[in-house]
């Protein structure tokens, strides 16, 4: 298993949009081929900074499946905006 690990920093004020806008995209990544589990955490220190982690059964699932699907398309419409940074996503066993 894979867990994949982003570290969102919302623009400011915008995290309730962000998570209305979550709970819809959510549904997206778990009717995925390969996807196992996620969880988003908000950041108590930091209002407008969550964690999110997603198990995958494979890199390949989340790298190629998903990120190469139209449903990418339709979780970066709904969610990409809302990123200052944009966020790293990393990887590990």
């Amino acid at each position: 298993m894979i867990l994949e690990v982003a570290i969102l920093n919302i623009k400011p004020g915008l995290s309730s949009a962000f998570e209305e806008a979550f709970q819809k995209a959510q549904s997206i990544i778990s009717s995925m081929k390969g996807y196992v589990s996620h969880e988003l955490k908000k950041c108590i220190e930091q209002n407008d900074k969550y964690l999110l982690l997603v198990n995958w059964e494979t890199l390949e699932d989340h790298e190629i499946g998903f990120r190469r699907s139209d449903q990418y398309q339709e979780w970066k419409a709904l969610l990409h905006h809302f990123y200052e940074p944009f966020p790293t996503v990393e990887h590990y066993q």
